[in-house]
Parts: C-alpha cells; sequence; structure tokens
C-alpha cells in the first residue's frame, strides 16, 4: 500500500493498531504527526511497538495505571509490556511459543539446535561475546561477526 493510501485510510479511521517488529531494532515511524493531527477528534491509536520506540511520531511510553493521553484530540494508548494485563493468559502463550525452543536447546545443544532451525537461527544475537545478529550490530553501531 502506498503512503498516500495508508495516511488517507488513517485520517478516516475511528481506530489504527500500529503493530510494527524490526528485530533487535527500534520501530520505524510510520505515521508522522501531522497524519495525526488529520484524524478525527476522538479517534484512537494503539501503539503495540511502544516497547520498540513506537510506530507513530506522536508516542510515548504510558503505564497501565494512566495508560492513554491525547494529541491533537486523538487518544493514544501506548502501554509498554501490554501483556502484563493479562499476566497468567499471556504466561501461558509465552511457554508454549518457546517451549519447543528450550527443548531443542537442550537436548541437541545451541549449535545444532540453530543449524536444524532456521527460525531459531534467526533469533541467534550473540555467539561467543560476538553480536552476530545484523540488525542488534547495526542498532549499536557494532560490527557483525564473519
Amino acid at each position: 500500500m502506498r503512503s498516500e493510501a495508508i495516511e488517507h485510510a488513517l485520517i478516516d479511521a475511528d481506530l489504527v493498531i500500529g503493530a510494527v517488529l524490526v528485530p533487535g531494532a527500534a520501530a520505524p515511524k510510520l505515521v508522522a504527526a501531522a497524519t495525526i493531527k488529520r484524524m478525527r477528534p476522538g479517534s484512537v491509536v494503539v501503539d503495540v511497538a511502544i516497547d520498540q520506540g513506537g510506530c507513530f511520531q506522536t508516542s510515548r511510553p504510558t503505564t497501565h495505571a494512566t495508560p492513554a493521553y491525547v494529541v491533537d484530540g486523538v487518544i493514544h494508548y501506548c502501554v509498554t509490556n501490554m501483556a502484563a494485563a493479562v499476566p497468567r493468559t499471556s504466561a501461558l502463550a509465552l511457554n508454549n511459543a518457546t517451549l519447543p525452543y528450550v527443548r531443542a536447546l537442550a537436548d541437541k545443544g545451541w549449535q545444532r539446535a540453530t543449524a536444524d532451525d532456521r527460525g531459531l537461527a534467526a533469533g541467534l544475537n550473540i555467539v561467543r561475546g560476538a553480536v552476530v545478529h545484523p540488525a542488534v550490530a547495526h542498532e549499536f553501531g557494532l560490527l557483525t561477526a564473519a
């Protein structure tokens, strides 16, 4: 979708959920403050990417105690660690998602487990003290290991 089409959709929306992840890096600011300003008063933006810096230019981290604020008439919900609102459910979901990787690492060791599973290998950040994940290395201005 072109940026003009996205902007048009945003200014007519009642609710926009921003969920952007660049593994190992800050979330890109996909929605400019000028676009937020053009949205209808009372519209809501939810920034799920806030833990990585947020994807709306007007986002700033909030808490469950004070979850929302208003910018140019648009309500912003930018709670960090949103999953904490449902701790049991989120813990069960995280455990179910990660247990196969933990088992593979325990059964095979990290080298064979990552060789056997490209997805697990893609999550490897540091090996023997060297940053090997390109996005993490770039974010911190480090060279990746060969």
